[in-house]
């Protein structure tokens, strides 16, 4: 039996006010704490709201078991960099993780792999855990080059100090990010193998411990099936996650 606990994390992207935000991280908490906790020794949960709401978010969920992440950092502490949040900061409003290296990131604002590996180093020096994502394009897919480039990002991000327990690894197949389409459990089966693979390149045994969640258009109906698949160990769930009932359904879908 998989001995790792699964995390079910909701990336809400640049979605929700404060009074939508609060709302529903009070309503999956209320949950959490009530229904849910029969459940709640089965998995983790965490949510990352935009930077408006960190902190008042982690505010409204202090004391619930329900963590609170940052959606992106910047590799430095401080300094002339208008307009972008550190991870020393997202530490101070609350948060626990921060998400680094998403696809459209990577897409919108050009960051490569060095630039993702920096932003996870800066996440571990502040005490925060990076969830890395890594994935290929549809192209690269079609090409037959998906192990090969998920293998080069994994280890061209991955910070030196890494382990099975201070980072988690998000693998997100770009072609899948809210379209509809997922790919056969089969596909997914095949990448989270190579990446926990490359893992133990990295960190020995340790790479036993190391979380590897799946990406791309998780919602209730398939995520039971995805999260049977071994190597898998939770979600990061984008537009799924911005209602508090369809994010309950895929935590209770964890084996």
């Amino acid at each position: 039996m998989n001995a790792r606990r699964p995390l079910i994390a909701g990336n809400w992207k640049m979605n929700g006010l404060r009074a939508d935000g609060l709302a529903l991280a009070k309503g999956l908490a209320n949950w959490l704490v009530g229904d849910g906790s029969a459940h709640g020794d089965r998995f983790d949960l965490l949510v990352c709201p935009p930077a408006t709401l960190v902190a008042p978010v982690a505010d409204a969920l202090k004391g619930t078991g329900l963590a609170v992440g940052g959606q992106d950092c910047h590799a430095a502490e401080k300094g002339a960099h208008t307009g972008d949040i550190s991870a020393w900061m997202l530490k101070d409003l609350g948060a626990t993780h921060v998400i680094v290296g998403h696809s459209e990131r990577r897409t919108d604002h050009h960051e490569d792999d060095d630039t993702v590996r920096a932003k996870a180093e800066a996440a571990l020096a502040a005490g925060l855990t990076p969830i890395i994502c890594i994935g290929e394009i549809e192209a690269e897919r079609d090409a037959g080059q998906a192990l090969q480039v998920v293998a080069r990002q994994f280890n061209g991000s991955l910070p030196e100090g890494a382990t099975g327990t201070n980072v988690v690894i998000a693998y997100e197949p770009v072609w899948a990010i809210g379209t509809g389409r997922t790919p056969t459990t089969q596909d997914v089966a095949e990448m989270h193998q190579r990446i926990r693979e490359e893992a133990r390149g990295r960190m020995g045994d340790g790479a036993d411990a190391l979380l590897i969640l799946y990406g791309g258009s998780v919602k209730p109906t398939n995520a039971a099936e995805l999260m049977a698949v071994a190597d898998v160990d939770g979600a990061l769930v984008g537009g799924a996650s911005l209602k508090a009932a369809d994010f309950q359904a895929i935590a209770l879908g964890c084996p």
